[in-house]
């Protein structure tokens, strides 16, 4: 089974880099045209303004895109401070320094050892922190959750991984029944400091069963947090700050942006896990997204530019709890919503925001809210099958086009 996700691992190394209740929408007139000089967005969130190259071709949609090469953070010379890091070795840097500051932090998983994790997060930490510290379980996904939660309870704080996020289904008794639950229903005698992380979501023809997104899973279990990384610098900040929390945080990691490749700070951080990132301020529509659907929207954003609408990109990352300060603040000033999400359309992710920003917002908006999700059905294995399930840069544009009409 190592074998088998370990080649799964070479995933394609990409880049990251007030209100009326009518509907109101700003004429054509006010929306900024085609002119010489115009704003180009990076995958990044950076904003080029001045003519460009690249702003040219910004109506050749990438299909199934994450990022480009051009569009990441590319530019970053070796000058600039900090040091570059893949996703999987921005998780692991972050791991490790939680090791060395604390130690009752401690992981457990299939093949965390010395093998290094099937996407080689935990590479180099057993022979670091010797096999207590990293320890490897045999193949029993319900067992070692639960041995991690009553690690938890006696007071050590561990990292459980999943080798794959569907393989957790098997634990899910223990995560619902006791990882979110204990702290109440012992009255608060145990605290529940645990993380639970590995990754998921659609990948390159990894099949059903390997492309599963249990976002809406879990959210429904109380006394749970979750948060979903986009770049580096959130996954390490993201997993800093789990390991602290004292309640249990599930951390969900996209296969396909491991490879992803970005300048992060030398000294340390953490990142809040109830906080949103808005990736790039605008003025028309706000577009809620998260994990790997960042970069599709990111890809759609330069289209539109290019076509006179101002998008405002928001990378929500706190699936649990919603960070409705940043979201609503973009609500009233955009008045439309969009929602992209890999998860599924029904009880999904997308669903949830959507009636929180009914309920918390209703009055600011000047359009109905537009949520676009993956298709209720198996992920297929043939590529191109694959590919018609998932939200693409056009589908967003589309979208968005007739969200400003």
């Amino acid at each position: 089974m190592a074998a088998v996700f370990g080649a799964t691992s070479a995933a394609i190394s990409i880049s990251s880099s007030n209100s009326s209740r009518k509907l109101h929408l700003p004429s054509r007139r006010s929306l900024p045209g085609r002119k010489a000089s115009f704003v180009v967005v990076r995958s990044d969130a950076g904003v080029n303004p001045g003519h460009n190259a690249r702003a040219r071709r910004a109506d050749q949609l990438i299909t199934n895109a994450v990022a480009t090469k051009a569009d990441g953070v590319a530019a970053s010379a070796p000058s600039k401070p900090g040091h570059e890091l893949l996703l999987f070795e921005a998780l692991r840097e972050g791991l490790e320094e939680e090791m060395a500051r604390d130690p009752t932090v401690c992981v457990m998983g299939e093949d965390v050892g010395h093998y290094g994790g099937s996407y080689k997060v935990t590479k180099g930490l057993a022979e670091k922190y010797g096999d207590l510290r990293v320890l490897d379980t045999p193949i029993a996904e319900n067992s070692f959750t639960g041995m991690g939660i009553g690690a938890a309870m006696t007071g050590l704080r561990p990292i459980i991984e999943g080798m794959n996020m569907g393989f957790l289904l098997l634990a899910f008794n223990q995560i619902s029944n006791n990882c979110g639950m204990l702290h109440y229903t012992s009255g608060g005698q145990f605290k529940i400091p645990v993380v639970i992380r590995g990754p998921g979501g659609v990948g390159r023809q990894l099949g059903a069963e390997h492309s599963q997104r249990l976002e809406s899973y879990f959210q429904s279990i109380p006394g749970i947090q979750m948060v979903a990384c986009s770049t580096p610098y959130n996954a390490k900040g993201l997993m800093k700050a789990a390991i602290r929390s004292d309640n249990p945080v599930i951390l969900f990691e996209h296969v396909l942006l491991y490879n992803l490749k970005e300048r992060i700070p030398d000294e340390e951080y953490v990142c809040s896990l109830e906080e949103a990132e808005m990736v790039r301020p605008g003025e028309h529509v706000t577009i809620l997204t998260y994990s790997r659907m960042r970069y599709h929207v990111m890809q759609a954003a330069k289209t539109l530019v290019n076509k006179g609408y101002d998008p405002e990109v928001i990378d929500i990352r706190s699936l649990k709890p919603f960070d409705l300060h940043t979201i609503g603040n973009s609500v009233k000033k955009t008045h439309r919503v969009l929602i992209v999400e890999e998860c599924m359309r029904t009880g999904g992710i997308g669903a949830s925001l959507t009636a929180a920003i009914t309920e918390n917002f209703h009055d600011y908006l000047d359009a109905p809210i537009v949520c676009l999700s993956s298709q209720d059905v198996p992920t297929p294995y043939a590529a191109t099958l694959e590919e018609v399930t998932v939200v693409q840069p056009a589908q967003i544009v589309s979208a968005v086009e007739e969200l400003c009409q």
